[in-house]
């Protein structure tokens, strides 16, 4: 992308680097809607530039837990750099606010960047500058203490992905070992996530207070900028799941319990293969995931190939890499970065799919006008994901040796469809319950968290024995931890991305495109019309909800 605004040679070393620009623009005459049309590009430059700074300083950290040099970097720049942007941000958000020409700014593209800007002003204050630059380093703490935690199985030291891959055995035996030794691992370091979530929710409540909410949850609403709905929406969706998607978990498990021929089914059984099934181990994932986005649009293979060439793929799992794995939209190059970890399981087609669905929306919002427009909410930004791990499965078989293999692996996914929805309704409603409640302690907070899982938990296995466990279990999730709030958006998601996948089903041309269309709207147009432009629905309604969950069980009915 050529630079209009940003000298050809601009880098980001101090704040003294940024402020020129910052103060250009806060200070430039903007006297007609043109001028500031083009006022708001030359920021969106700026912008763009800081943000994939700050995106390699997360990306490097997040790559190399170990190294000083990458962990000073980022924190350096989210306590001395991002403090000051932040204010100046804020500074140009209320001239752009109180400028004549905001309101003649037309609904479209415009209508949520000023949604988005008059949202981003009530939540702001100065004196939460400093406590947000102390949370955003708190939370980095949560990948160092997961990402050194390794156990020695079979001779080899394996992080927790790669030991996790066992609890797929056929020996009931290994998998309790593997189970336990998983367990232990986790429980050493209970303690010490206790303390720093500890920290976290008493900064996140003062937080909300210095910006005049009476809660965390209130206050980050806003601050993610939902406007398409409400808290209760949130608790209508926890029902709805309990009510239409938990009794199909059930079966699922209780088919399983029946198919192993077990008296009580354990938590170490649930990835266990049935008789006569084939565990399914993808081949080849990246090759074979570019050819199945050639199948499925040829542009959507080329973007793979280009992050390819350019190195911008880091997907196996190795010690000191922190935990998880997420697309990094790098608005400057026009090119996002996938970081994953890989520990040859299923689990890694299902990740490389999801993050390339993140990644064909970044590229297909690469040259939108202004940054705003593709900052897209996760509700938006996960539906991408979410419909391409259930399109691609059309291509699945590239990956295995059999055809009985990929419909083990498409069950897999869409028993994993079934799964994942009560577990993201258990993780929003305990955050709720978190942020609305910041005094509880500790232990208070693991009693919260059981009554919340039981309330979603299938009825099918039994925690004897790991009692313990279940009531930490919330600790292994790093959205708690890392990224508060941001969870539910998957289920929302999920939700519409069987919609998207039932149109492609129906005419697999008409799907595609109409699911192109939409991500390449970016935010330019409510939640709403980008969904319907999918041709799903933003909806978690007693009958849609229905019809989805009963097209998903005639779909795994034919497997």
């Amino acid at each position: 992308m050529t630079n209009k605004f940003l000298p050809d040679n601009f880098s980001v070393k101090k704040w003294e680097d940024i402020k020129p620009f910052f103060d250009e623009l806060e200070k430039r005459d903007i006297t007609s809607l043109a001028s500031l049309e083009k006022w708001l590009q030359d920021r969106s430059e700026l912008y763009e530039a800081l943000e994939e700074e700050l995106a390699w300083r997360y990306i490097n950290t997040n790559r190399h837990t170990d190294i000083e040099y990458y962990k000073k970097s980022y924190i350096d720049y989210i306590t001395q750099i991002l403090p000051e942007e932040e204010k100046a941000t804020n500074r140009l958000d209320k001239k752009l606010v109180k400028n004549p020409f905001f309101k003649e700014l037309p609904d479209y593209p415009y209508g949520n960047l000023k949604k988005q800007t008059e949202l981003k002003l009530k939540v702001y204050t100065d004196k939460n500058t400093e406590l947000l630059a102390e949370a955003r380093q708190l939370e980095q703490n949560y990948a160092e203490i997961v990402g050194k935690l390794t156990v020695n199985y079979e001779g080899k030291e394996l992080t927790l992905q790669q030991v996790a891959t066992y609890l797929e055995s056929e020996d009931r035996q290994t998998r309790k070992e593997v189970y336990e030794l998983i367990y232990q691992k986790r429980k050493e370091v209970e303690g010490e996530l206790d303390t720093l979530f500890d920290k976290l929710v008493k900064l996140r409540h003062q937080i909300a207070l210095n910006a005049g909410y009476k809660n965390y949850r209130d206050y980050k609403f806003d601050e993610l900028g939902r406007t398409d709905y409400t808290a209760e929406d949130c608790y209508r969706f926890h029902e709805t799941v309990k009510k239409y998607v938990v009794p199909l978990v059930n079966k699922i498990y209780s088919r399983k319990k029946k198919a192993l021929a077990l008296d009580t089914l354990m938590p170490y059984d649930l990835e266990a293969p049935v008789p006569g099934s084939i565990t399914p181990k993808p081949k080849n994932i990246l090759n074979n995931t570019t050819q199945a986005f050639t199948q499925l649009k040829p542009e959507f293979g080329e973007f793979l190939l280009d992050m390819k060439t350019r190195g911008y793929l880091d997907l196996e799992s190795r010690k000191n890499k922190a935990p998880g794995g997420f697309n990094y939209p790098l608005y400057k190059t026009g090119v996002p970065f996938i970081f994953a970890n890989f520990a040859g399981t299923f689990h890694d087609l299902q990740t490389m799919v999801h993050e390339g669905g993140h990644a064909i929306h970044s590229f297909l919002t690469a040259d939108l006008p202004i940054v705003e427009f593709k900052e897209f909410p996760s509700e938006v930004a996960e539906l991408a994901s979410m419909s391409m791990e259930l399109l691609s499965m059309k291509y699945w078989h590239l990956f295995f040796d059999s055809e009985k293999e990929t419909k083990e692996a498409q069950k897999k996914q869409l028993e994993g469809v079934l799964k994942v929805l009560p577990w993201i309704a258990t993780v929003d409603k305990f955050q709720h319950i978190i942020y609305t409640s910041p005094e509880l302690t500790p232990a208070e907070r693991k009693e919260a968290w059981k009554r919340v899982y039981e309330e979603f938990e299938p009825q099918t296995f039994s925690w004897n024995g790991f009692e313990h466990y279940k009531t930490i279990l919330w600790q292994k999730q790093l959205h708690i931890f890392e990224v508060p709030f941001y969870y539910i958006e998957y289920g929302f998601a999920q939700l519409g991305s069987v919609g998207v996948w039932k149109n492609f089903v129906s005419d697999n041309k008409v799907g595609i495109e109409q699911y192109r269309k939409a991500l390449s709207l970016g935010y330019t147009v409510p939640i709403s019309k980008i969904y319907e432009t999918a041709g799903t629905k933003f909806s978690f309604s007693d009958n849609f909800v229905n019809k989805l969950m009963n097209f998903v069980k005639r779909q795994l009915n034919t497997l």
